[in-house]
């Protein structure tokens, strides 16, 4: 590794790939929730954060998609947006966009060089090294603040709310799509404390939109809201929707607000997304209100419209019919489910599977093995891969009281091969679906749309 200097400090990368390598040197460090590294990291820097307005994203399901409408509907109205988001699909520098445009790589490699002595500084105090999300979350917030200066920051909770490294701004409107089980490990394993941690990121006064739906998670976040006085918008309660038409092509969307009501279309497939959509309806109803953003009707629906998100429910073949869905806990599974035999016709469903070790797979398995015809298991290339037996083992257990009788299942550790089976194997009548893990996701995604520049991590 190349050595080069930055003012009087040695940076040990010169270019972009040595950054992002020491960025994910970092990883081992863990998931270490709470705020005092980033708030240490954000004083050091002079608190660039507070130079911005944020939109700020949590919630188990539907985040990134929330944050695409968010994102391409500002655009489309005339407001310059930044984003923060992640996993990311096809390259590390998809997490830091500006007007949907990646961060510039030696853009990445200059910051990555201002950040890399205060990280070590830190690391050799009692503090401990940033984590890989610490160093990422400051990254952006520089890249906003003194880089690209958008007028307003779609920012996406990395996990659960309170302790999060994202929950250090004040943003201008918070945005909590829904609550599921994921990422329990960490953030608690009943719908109350996961509900807790999301609603972490109510902030005193700052008004909050959600289309949380269980019971005992909307009394946590009326509890919050009162406690915090910020005013909630609930899904059900101060808005609604209902669907208008719906096709492979897309789907419409009526909503009622506290305001006024409204249709509008969009490209997303699945009852979830019009759920999604509503939810940034409101929110964007909520800065048009009260924070005098000019967001005409036309430039609204225009961006409903025109949004996409990679990887989920898309279709990215024709021939054969593929299509990808990162949807990895019991929740998205069951969306899969459901939305799947409503939107394509089709003989037999093949779907292609493979998992991370941490998951939730059992309830996953129980909502999907029900539209299956051909399961093939596979692995993703990635460290914390489930084995592909442990995943049929899962399976056989279920089998009896969840699959098809004549469900034929095939287990193929490479996922390149596996992928040549799912071809093969869909014919023109029939339905070809990769799910699971978004690191798989983003490597068949890679390889069916020949990108060659794809990389892929948290």
């Amino acid at each position: 590794m190349g050595v080069y200097t930055v003012g009087d400090h040695q940076i040990p990368f010169h270019n972009y790939k040595e950054a992002v390598d020491w960025i994910n040197g970092l990883i081992p460090f863990g998931i270490r929730p709470g705020l005092e590294r980033i708030e240490l990291l954000m004083e050091r820097l002079g608190n660039p954060h507070r130079r911005l307005k944020f939109i700020h994203v949590a919630g188990t399901n539907g985040k990134g998609s929330s944050c695409a409408f968010l994102t391409q509907t500002l655009m489309e109205c005339g407001y310059s947006v930044g984003t923060y988001t992640s996993p990311y699909i096809t390259k590390f520098t998809n997490r830091f966009q500006y007007n949907d445009q990646d961060i510039p790589e030696d853009t990445l490699l200059s910051i990555a060089g201002r950040l890399f002595p205060l990280v070590q500084e830190m690391a050799e105090s009692e503090q401990g090294s940033p984590t890989m999300f610490e160093v990422s979350t400051a990254l952006a917030i520089l890249y906003f603040a003194e880089e690209c200066y958008p007028d307003v920051v779609v920012w996406e909770t990395g996990l659960g709310g309170r302790m999060d490294v994202t929950n250090i701004v004040t943003p201008i409107v918070s945005l909590i799509t829904n609550i599921g089980h994921d990422h329990m490990d960490v953030l608690g394993d009943t719908i109350e404390q996961i509900a807790s941690e999301k609603a972490g990121i109510i902030k005193p006064g700052i008004p909050v939109v959600s289309c949380v739906e269980q019971p005992e998670a909307i009394s946590i976040l009326k509890e919050t809201a009162i406690e915090k006085n910020s005013t909630l918008y609930l899904l059900g309660e101060q808005f609604s929707f209902e669907r208008t038409q719906v096709s492979e092509d897309g789907q419409g969307v009526r909503f009622r607000g506290p305001f006024r009501e409204l249709e509008f279309n969009i490209a997303m497939l699945g009852e979830h997304q019009s759920k999604n959509a509503s939810g940034v309806m409101m929110v964007l109803e909520v800065l048009r209100q009260y924070m005098a953003f000019v967001l005409d009707d036309e430039h609204v629906l225009a961006g409903f419209r025109a949004t996409f998100w990679a990887g989920r429910l898309e279709k990215v073949t024709d021939e054969p019919r593929i299509v990808l869905d990162g949807a990895h806990n019991p929740e998205g599974a069951e969306t899969i489910a459901k939305t799947i035999p409503e939107v394509y016709h089709y003989r037999k469903l093949n779907l292609m599977m493979g998992m991370l070790a941490n998951k939730h797979h059992s309830a996953y398995l129980q909502h999907i093995l029900p539209i299956v015809d051909t399961l093939i298991l596979t692995e993703p290339d990635f460290r914390r891969k489930l084995d592909a037996e442990a995943l049929l083992a899962l399976v056989e257990q279920l089998r009896e009281a969840y699959a098809k009788t004549d469900l034929e299942i095939i287990v193929e550790r490479d996922w390149k091969k596996a992928l040549m089976l799912l071809q093969s194997r869909t014919e023109r009548e029939d339905l070809g679906v990769v799910a699971g893990s978004l690191y798989m996701i983003s490597d068949v995604r890679a390889t069916l749309l020949h990108q060659t520049d794809s990389e892929k991590g948290w």
